[in-house]
């Protein structure tokens, strides 16, 4: 059994989050921990925001301007509000 931590818990939600913004072959390992966490406690709520998400998040709230992530693979629509809605 592997140990999974979540980056953060937002008690108001009662939701954990997870941030994955590295390469790919970790992310296909981030989802499977949080597939394995979700099947052995169904009752835990968490939630997993891909780069796109984290960097989306940074040109929205003024942190980053958008030319300056023109190399990355930015949404080209105006950020949605965020969903914390879980079971996706």
């Amino acid at each position: 059994m592997q140990a999974f931590r979540p980056d953060f818990y937002l008690p108001a939600y009662r939701l954990y989050i997870e941030i994955t913004t590295l390469n790919q072959k970790l992310v296909t390992k981030k989802n499977a921990k949080i597939r394995r966490l979700r099947e052995q406690y169904p009752e835990v709520d968490v939630k997993i925001f891909y780069q796109r998400d984290y960097l989306n998040l940074l040109v929205k709230y003024g942190l980053e301007e958008p030319s300056q992530l023109a190399e990355t693979a930015l949404d080209d629509h105006e950020p949605r509000p965020l969903d914390f809605a879980v079971g996706d």
